[in-house]
């Protein structure tokens, strides 16, 4: 669908306009007038011909033209209605506020009956159950809840939360919009679809997105790749731990790699930043939205405060921000220029000696920014409210020095208050306009220093994600367990390399199998679709050395199967590093699962996640990721695992689960060494 009249209108008609204080068709009516629309706005109220000065017809139908905009405020068991006559007259959209929809049970029809008619004409909705469309660019507020007009800014905001977006256009952080959607139920407009089109609108520099629920993958790599092309950076709340799904929770991988971490592996691919809470959204997406780039994480911090210093190292430290030493060229230069009292360290305490001395912080920030170590600066800047006088213009001083050292410097310059509340809002969007990323708290501006150098993603992969996406989808799930060695023959058919062995009948078929795999150590295990975990039923045994000790084992394991298992004898790996090898497609996109393994997966909790398709380079960098990694690379003096096969193995895994139409496939543990790697156990399900 084409969002540009809905998001863009020339025009606007308002259902449910009235005059009534407090009501959504007059606060809209209000908030046009506060925003300073130039467009046609007509009511539509059978009851009135006026409404706050304003033409009123009795329907949609009696319009003269069609509109751009229609906003919908009646109550939801006539919206449907209104949603087809909106379609039929040539409407270009409709906002509808009205609650009671899907979001209770009692609403599931009148919303399956509103989407049936928005489809019928191809006709984009946002709503219902939301607040609406504020549209800066255009002064166009389809707009329920109050709202203070701002300056015209780059940030996007798409929330399924509507309080999230009321409050945010209400914050006094130098935060300003271009565009703020409430997209509330989703039932014709997904956020991917807000995304993709204003990730194609070239006033846009950032995207906000506050997600309640996963969507559908495919839509959100699209969308995800438009912006990578665009330039434009996206950041990402999502909240609420959705379950996870149903093969992945009966294995392992459901507790390692759940539907909250998969969804931020596919953030995270796609070059957009995670936020843990709405502050950290609105400021990231503020300080991106400038548009300036790092060239890495080596950050030099200047501040007027020893305590600021300290508290910014251990920050910076956290983050995995590099705080580095000072060239000895820019030790002299500084020594040359701060007070006697100060001491020339990164981060680089300048002392209030020389507060409010502009030339002296400009050229203070120009010559720490050439400092060749330093990839960007951060400055710390605390302005409490209410400044006048000569007070006011000592932090002006202080404002003009940064602008001016920041123009010119060679590495990105930024500020941050130290406290969330001492960042002024008009100093604040001053800084932005010069070029200056502004963020409130320390913690915070050290969180936003961190994004400015993030890579952006790649369009080709993240489309590539789409498609394995939509295949997984496609994909008829029977629900259904493999036996172990059905996984495993499928393993190998996919050229995956798995321990060699058969399933056996009878004690001397058994003894025959460990005779024909060499002589050497083997293992017994029951293979059934009902046994998934075989460590916790005790239907394995290990280092079988003799036809005796063979004998004896499959008697045990015979005497505990039930439901048609069967008895395994494979030979025994070689000594090796245990890791989880695992793919799921009931995620929000299908996902390789890579980490350290055996027993202790669950409680090592060591992963990294990598949407699918992937491809051995990017298998190579998750498991280097690990926190665990020395164990593969040949840490304390031990011998390197050839991550190569590992990676290769990992892809084959990946490839499969794809290829068959499987939902899962779990392999743990793979035995990984410098000969190579090989998959010693092995569930999968349909």
């Amino acid at each position: 669908m084409d969002l540009t009249r809905l998001l863009r209108p020339a025009s606007i008609a308002v259902v449910g306009a009235s005059e009534r204080p407090g009501s959504y068709g007059a606060q809209t009516l209000l908030n046009l007038d506060a925003i300073g629309f130039e467009g046609e706005v007509v009511g539509v109220n059978p009851g009135r011909t006026m409404v706050h000065g304003r033409p009123c017809v009795p329907s949609l139908a009696d319009l003269p033209a069609p509109v751009d905009a229609v906003v919908v405020a009646i109550p939801a068991a006539t919206v449907a209605e209104v949603i087809d006559q909106a379609g039929a007259t040539g409407c270009g959209g409709a906002v509808v506020y009205s609650a009671g929809f899907a979001e209770v049970e009692s609403g599931v029809a009148l919303q399956d009956a509103l989407i049936a008619a928005a489809s019928k004409h191809s006709l984009p909705v946002c709503g219902p159950n939301g607040n609406g469309i504020v549209a800066m660019h255009s002064r166009a507020a389809l707009w329920g809840d109050a709202l203070r007009p701002r300056e015209l800014g780059h940030v996007a905001l798409v929330s399924q939360s509507g309080n999230v977006a009321v409050n945010a256009l209400a914050t006094r952080r130098g935060l300003r919009f271009h565009t703020v959607v409430s997209c509330g139920n989703q039932a014709v407009l997904s956020a991917a679809d807000y995304l993709e089109h204003l990730g194609r609108d070239e006033d846009v520099r950032s995207i906000a997105l506050y997600l309640e629920d996963d969507g559908d993958g495919a839509r959100l790599c699209d969308a995800l790749a438009v912006c990578a092309e665009s330039d434009v950076r996206v950041v990402v709340l999502k909240v609420g731990t959705t379950s996870e799904g149903k093969a992945a929770a009966a294995a392992h991988t459901g507790a390692l790699a759940g539907d909250q971490r998969v969804f931020r592996a596919l953030v995270e691919e796609a070059g957009a930043v995670w936020a843990d809470d709405v502050h950290e959204l609105l400021e990231l997406s503020k300080v991106l939205a400038v548009g300036v780039r790092s060239r890495g994480r080596r950050t030099a911090i200047l501040t007027c405060s020893g305590g600021d210093s300290s508290l910014g190292a251990d920050e910076a430290s956290r983050l995995g921000l590099t705080l580095p030493a000072f060239a000895a060229e820019t030790v002299e230069r500084l020594t040359e220029q701060l007070p006697s009292a100060a001491t020339v360290a990164n981060p680089l305490d300048y002392t209030a000696m020389i507060w409010g001395d502009a030339p002296a912080l400009g050229e203070l920030v120009q010559t720490v920014g050439a400092d060749p170590s330093v990839d960007q600066l951060l400055v710390f800047y605390d302005q409490p409210p209410d400044l006048d006088g000569a007070v006011e213009e000592s932090w002006r001083g202080v404002r003009d020095g940064i602008e001016q050292g920041a123009t010119g410097c060679r590495v990105p310059v930024m500020v941050s208050s130290t406290l969330p509340e001492l960042l002024d809002d008009d100093a604040a969007w001053r800084f932005a306009q010069h070029g200056v990323p502004a963020a409130a708290g320390l913690r915070t501006g050290l969180r936003c220093a961190a994004a400015l150098s993030d890579e952006r993603g790649d369009p080709a992969r993240l489309r590539a994600m789409a498609t394995a996406s939509r295949r997984a989808a496609a994909s008829s799930a029977g629900g259904a367990w493999l036996a172990e060695h059905e996984a495993k023959a499928l393993l190998r058919e996919h050229g995956a390399r798995v321990v060699d062995g058969r399933l056996v009948q009878g004690e001397i078929d058994a003894v025959d199998a460990f005779e024909s795999l060499g002589g050497g150590a083997v293992a017994l295990k029951l293979s059934s679709p009902a046994v998934q975990h075989k460590s916790e039923l005790g239907a394995i045994e290990l280092d079988l050395r003799s036809a005796h000790e063979v004998r004896q084992a499959y008697r045990r394991l015979s005497d505990l199967s039930s439901d048609g298992a069967r008895v395994l004898v494979e030979r025994m790996a070689p000594p090796g590093v245990e890791v989880i090898v695992a793919a799921r497609r009931d995620a929000v996109v299908p996902a390789l699962v890579v980490g350290l393994g055996g027993v202790w997966t669950e409680l090592l909790d060591d992963v990294a996640i990598v949407p699918l398709p992937a491809r051995a380079p990017r298998v190579e960098r998750a498991l280097r990721s690990l926190k665990g990694a020395s164990l593969l690379t040949g840490g304390r003096g031990t011998a390197a695992a050839d991550l190569g096969a590992l990676a290769k193995l990992a892809v084959q895994v990946g490839e499969l689960l794809l290829d068959s139409g499987l939902e899962l496939i779990e392999l743990n543990p793979v035995l990984a060494g410098e000969w190579g790697a090989v998959a010693v156990d092995a569930t999968a399900r349909r």
